[in-house]
């Protein structure tokens, strides 16, 4: 016997949203304009979890266009001089650049937060 699935959040029924207002209209508030760097927020955290013990440097915090986030994350890998991928709005950057990529993105105007240990 196949159990239901009971939906916990809005998220759970697909971003539908369900107005009984006949006024109402649908304006797309999630803008893809970039703030500039020095309005940006950015996290740095390590990580190593679901990746066979091989460490991380994370970047979160990034608002702005698709586009301009894999720039960002192409600049840190090629001064890097390693690999990385951008995965659910976050720049994932092979082996223990924190440091590094802190001085980069400073030197890139944008704000900067050191995370984790």
């Amino acid at each position: 016997m196949k159990k239901s699935k009971k939906h916990t959040s809005f998220s759970d029924l697909g971003g539908m949203v369900f107005s009984t207002n006949s006024d109402y209209s649908f304006d797309n508030e999630a803008s893809n304009e970039t703030l500039a760097n020095d309005k940006q927020w950015l996290e740095a955290h390590f990580s190593n979890k679901g990746r066979g013990g091989k460490t991380v440097t994370v970047i979160k915090g990034f608002e702005g266009s698709n586009e301009d986030l894999k720039a960002l994350a192409k600049l840190l890998k090629a001064k890097c001089g390693v690999g990385g991928s951008v995965k659910d709005g976050e720049i994932i950057i092979q082996g223990k650049f924190r440091a590094k990529i802190i001085e980069i993105l400073k030197k890139e105007n944008y704000n900067v937060k050191r995370v984790g240990g």
